[in-house]
């Protein structure tokens, strides 16, 4: 079950997709929710809900969400979902479910906590992933300088030392320890995260082949923990853009991306079930620009003529579409990530798209209200990282 949304600070999308993973676990056996955050950030988290680390609360698990936009998950509905499934696992310790990042944004954290894994479990090794990860030294603590050096045509001396590092762990074997099996499948997807994040920032400084590098790892990261957790049936979080097939949209069929749900429903063709999410109007919380302070923006009305719109005309206050099966011409959809601009809003917002073959239902809410963050503005970018879903915003 994917489960997208049409902005990443819009209350309803944030809370209706948490009731709807709530009733998925408690009645369809669901193992693992994947959302769109960097995997070392969100595996905190799934210790914290497996009653595992020293976190004594959802805030603090959710501490390690400091990058740009802190409030894509770091707000009150991601709090209110993460202590409860940490009681629910409590109450079905033998039935738990965990909570997954899929993005690719943490190179350096998690070329860190691979090196970090190893001196644990062999010293030996963690010398040989030190001196591979070395080479990203070269280029300071930025990742996109290595990009734009090795991006220019130069030479891409840490591409093959990230493979041979990821190589490495999958031929490690273990003795059948559950918890040790979760944990070498936590470093070994922190070395997937580092050789496909070189490969992403390179191809910033190639045109628009970053996207389908990004959405080609979280489709792999999803791959990898279906396999982990031996077929089990998982929800993913993320926006419209990467849910919705991209090929029936402008992304695919103008501009040749493709995205996590196109991948997945090719990987599981039977087994996927997409729903997006839309709103009319309202409020939504997000910056003016990037690595600005977010805040309360108010939402304009749809365009005339746009699915938004369309849907809006029945009069309802919420409604659920199932598309199966649906003929739906094509029109213009709106799409706002952490970065609103009203003033450019047909530019900057919206896509044509096919949506009986994007989605499998559609949620629309007429009016929706502003995430409420846990922390003031949008908060600074660490040393070596990029804000969180740039460059294209969503």
């Amino acid at each position: 079950m994917l489960i997208g949304e049409a902005s990443h600070g819009t209350e309803e999308f944030y809370r209706w997709r948490a009731q709807l993973t709530q009733r998925l676990i408690e009645q369809g056996g669901v193992a693992a929710v994947a959302v769109e955050a960097d995997w070392p950030d969100a595996y905190r988290v799934n210790r914290f809900v497996r009653g595992q680390g020293d976190d004594r609360s959802a805030r603090e698990a959710l501490g390690d969400f400091q990058r740009f936009p802190r409030w894509m998950w770091r707000n009150t509905a991601v709090e209110a979902f993460v202590t409860w499934l940490r009681a629910h696992n409590a109450r079905h310790p033998q039935a738990q479910t965990g909570l997954y990042g899929l993005d690719l944004y943490s190179l350096h954290r998690s070329m860190h906590a691979v090196v970090a894994y190893l001196e644990e479990t062999d010293p030996a090794a963690a010398a040989r992933a030190r001196d591979r990860y070395g080479c990203f030294e070269l280029f300071g603590p930025d990742p996109q300088a290595c990009g734009y050096v090795t991006g220019l045509g130069a030479a891409e001396p840490c591409e093959q030392q990230a493979a041979q590092q990821l190589v490495e762990l999958q031929g490690r074997g273990l003795d059948g320890d559950l918890l040790a099996e979760d944990e070498h499948f936590y470093a070994e997807q922190n070395a997937r995260l580092a050789r496909n994040a070189e490969r992403y920032y390179r191809a910033m400084f190639r045109g628009r082949e970053s996207w389908n590098i990004r959405d080609q790892h979280m489709a792999e990261t999803l791959e990898a923990l279906d396999g982990h957790l031996g077929g089990a049936r998982t929800v993913v979080w993320a926006h419209n853009s990467h849910l919705g097939d991209a090929r029936g949209s402008a992304m695919g069929i103008q501009h040749g991306e493709l995205n996590l749900g196109q991948l997945t429903r090719e990987r599981w063709p039977r087994e996927t079930f997409i729903v997006g999410q839309t709103t009319y109007a309202g409020t939504v919380f997000a910056a003016h620009d990037w690595d600005q302070p977010g805040q309360v923006r108010v939402v304009r009305p749809a365009l005339p003529g746009s699915l938004e719109a369309q849907v809006q005309a029945a009069g309802l206050p919420a409604c659920w579409l199932d598309l199966r099966g649906a003929a739906w011409p094509e029109q213009l959809q709106r799409f706002i990530g952490v970065v609103y601009r009203p003033d450019t809003e047909r530019h900057s917002h919206y896509l044509t798209t096919r949506p009986a073959e994007m989605y499998d239902a559609l949620v629309h809410f007429a009016q929706t209200r502003a995430l409420t963050p846990l922390d003031d503005g949008a908060g600074a970018v660490p040393d070596g990282e990029l804000p969180d879903t740039a460059p294209s915003g969503l």
